[in-house]
């Protein structure tokens, strides 16, 4: 509404008689009666002043005001938002402070308004902040519609709201020395909006040593955060549209902030701790009279993060579920954090849960949750560019390694294949995963603590550390050691690259692993199903044997099986001596009916092997012929072992 000023004629008259060269004295005009009375848009205010004995205050004609004239529409939204209407406004105890918040002692012309300028007024209770912004001139939350309206004793600024003397949460933040946020929110035209006394707020506000880790995070000074271009957005997300007090926040809860870019992360610990996002709350619920403040330790960025990620994808609701309980919200929310996170999906949350036979308020309740969901995370970037087949790469959660394999079939950590990668967010990536890692010591670890080196670099060249790395299957595995795998390059005539150059390498290692967990006790006399589909003959006369090797350490304990340490490299029945040139050893006469010498070796144990992987006789050769007359006819296959060497040799019984 545009408003009406009327001067009285008595003024119009003595300004003409100036203006001709007459000099008398006359009655000086004050801001009350040439300029407020008279406005038919301030009604409300003249009866107000009226009423409460305050315009021989605005009629002398020695004092220098400025008044903030509120129109009758700004009391009528006074008198809306009270709940009452003029007559109620007029009945207010407090109306004399109310109306002396609006008179300054001095004058001020629009010309000497800056921006963030805090002037005190006849109520001295609270300053009323001043705001040049691109949209006008502001006193508190209240817009000058009408400027510079003069009297001899001062100038009247019109408003289109009533200022209230109460502390806000703008108040807040000055009186309590957050001088960089201040300085921010001033620059950034934002004190009319948040010193509205009838708003509902709750601020989260950065203090200045907040701002200073800002500032070095991004390598610039404090005074340069003032020129970031997303500086207004930065803020607008520090604050909340309704008053949420310490009590309110529950662990996980999803903040809605007046810049609607993002949402900020809520977390409650167990120890009574409060975080908005990375930022923890170091002095909660100081109160205002249009919301709350609460003090944080860092500036909060409205950031896409590794966790809004998660969010944003139903596939990961249990994911989300497991950072929120372990409260680990803080982490992965952090904006200058630069995490790798490898995620499995629902789906793999459920197998798991399958095979623990649990359901997921039990995997939540688990008490090792957060370990591993620590080792899901890395503080770095890794992108799938970085891997390499072999790779053992450290989590935060170092308790163990993960075992990175590269090959035709993709990317798998541990026993997990990734099935999304390379997800950027602005603090990491994210690799999708279609089972959960556990940071259990596996058969693996236990041959790479223990520096199985031959027998380690053929699993990762083979691609078989997926196959031993999963927690949830058991295994035996007959650990050759490197001097056994020396041996082997020896009897072949070839070295440590020539047996991993041999194209059935892959069935020679999965010879050495048996299904289950079999520990010595629990090994008998006979053969043993291999993963590879072919039998071993297990002999415990006289210590545990597998084919030709010697079992030297038994039961070196996994979470995933055990391990037997062997002197040899076992060879299955189809290793025989028409698979490998190299080897010497032959048998004749070949097919037999009653004794068989062997050639190209003098003295060794022989183990005699059927086709259905039993043992059915076991001699020591000295070059004597070895009857063999009580077999039955077939095939069988002899297994040749002395300290150099180790033989098959296929033998045909007629």
């Amino acid at each position: 509404m545009k408003t009406k000023i009327f001067i009285s004629a008595r003024k119009v008259m003595l300004v003409v008689i100036a203006a001709f060269g007459f000099h008398f004295s006359y009655a000086q005009s004050n801001v009350f009666d040439d300029i407020i009375s008279q406005s038919p848009d301030h009604t409300y205010l003249t009866a107000a002043i009226n009423q409460q004995n305050l315009a021989g205050a605005l009629q002398d004609d020695a004092a220098t005001l400025t008044v903030f004239a509120p129109t009758n529409a700004a009391f009528d939204q006074l008198a809306a938002d009270l709940n009452t209407d003029i007559a109620g406004i007029l009945a207010l105890p407090n109306l004399t402070d109310v109306l002396l918040y609006h008179v300054l002692g001095t004058t001020a012309p629009s010309s000497a308004i800056t921006n963030g300028l805090l002037v005190t007024p006849l109520n001295t209770s609270n300053t009323i902040k001043l705001s040049l912004t691109v949209n006008g001139v502001f006193a508190n939350q209240a817009q000058v519609t009408a400027p510079d309206l003069t009297a001899d004793n001062g100038v009247v600024h019109v408003l289109d709201a009533v200022l209230l003397p109460n502390e806000t949460v703008v108040d807040i933040a000055i009186d309590n020395g957050f001088s960089t946020l201040v300085t921010a929110v001033v620059q950034e035209g934002l004190v009319p909006a948040l010193s509205n006394p009838f708003g509902t707020f709750t601020v989260f506000a950065p203090n200045n040593d907040a701002f200073d880790a800002l500032a070095a995070e991004l390598g610039v000074a404090v005074g340069d955060l003032l020129a970031l271009p997303d500086l207004s957005d930065i803020l607008l997300y520090h604050v909340l549209g309704a008053e949420v007090p310490s009590s309110a926040v529950t662990n996980g809860l999803l903040a809605q902030p007046l810049n609607t870019e993002n949402t900020i992360k809520m977390t409650a610990t167990s120890g009574g701790d409060v975080f908005a996002n990375h930022a923890q709350v170091i002095l909660a619920d100081v109160s205002a009279s249009n919301g709350v403040v609460h003090v944080i330790d860092n500036v909060i960025l409205p950031s896409i993060t590794l966790v809004d990620l998660a969010l944003a994808e139903p596939d990961f609701d249990i994911l989300t579920a497991a950072i929120i309980e372990k409260e680990l919200l803080p982490v992965v929310t952090d904006p200058f954090a630069t995490l790798t996170v490898l995620a499995p999906n629902d789906a793999a949350f459920q197998a798991l849960m399958t095979a623990l036979s649990i359901n997921q308020e039990q995997l939540l309740a688990l008490d090792n949750l957060e370990d591993i969901l620590l080792y899901h995370v890395f503080d770095s970037e890794i992108f799938a560019g970085d891997l390499e087949n072999g790779l053992l790469a450290s989590p935060i959660n170092d308790d163990n390694t993960l075992k990175v394999t590269v090959n035709n079939s993709g990317i798998f950590f541990n026993q997990a294949q990734v099935i999304g990668g390379d997800i950027e967010a602005s603090n990491g990536v994210v690799h999708v995963l279609d089972a959960v890692l556990l940071p259990v010591e596996t058969v693996v670890d236990v041959a790479i603590d223990n520096d199985f080196t031959y027998l380690t670099a053929a699993l990762i060249q083979e691609g078989l550390l997926p196959v031993l790395t999963d927690p949830l299957t058991q295994y035996t595995v007959f650990a050759p050691t490197d001097v056994a795998f020396e041996a082997l390059a020896t009897q072949l005539n070839t070295d440590i690259a020539g047996l991993l150059a041999l194209p059935n390498l892959t069935d020679i290692l999965l010879y050495h692993v048996a299904a289950g967990e079999n520990n010595a006790a629990s090994l008998t006399n006979g053969p043993l199903a291999m993963a590879s589909g072919e039998n071993a003959i297990i002999n415990i006369d006289g210590g545990v044997t597998i084919n030709q090797a010697n079992v030297t350490t038994p039961d070196v304990a996994a979470q995933n099986g055990i391990v037997h340490v062997i002197d040899a490299v076992i060879l299955s029945t189809y290793l025989s001596v028409e698979n490998f040139d190299q080897v010497s050893v032959t048998a004749f006469p070949n097919p037999t009916s009653s004794n068989v010498t062997l050639a190209g070796v003098d003295n060794a144990q022989l183990s005699i092997v059927d086709l259905n992987g039993a043992e059915v006789m076991n001699v020591s050769y000295n070059g004597t012929a070895v009857d063999v007359s009580n077999l039955t006819n077939g095939m069988y296959f002899i297994y040749v072992s002395n300290e150099q060497n180790q033989h098959v040799v296929r033998l045909s019984i007629q």
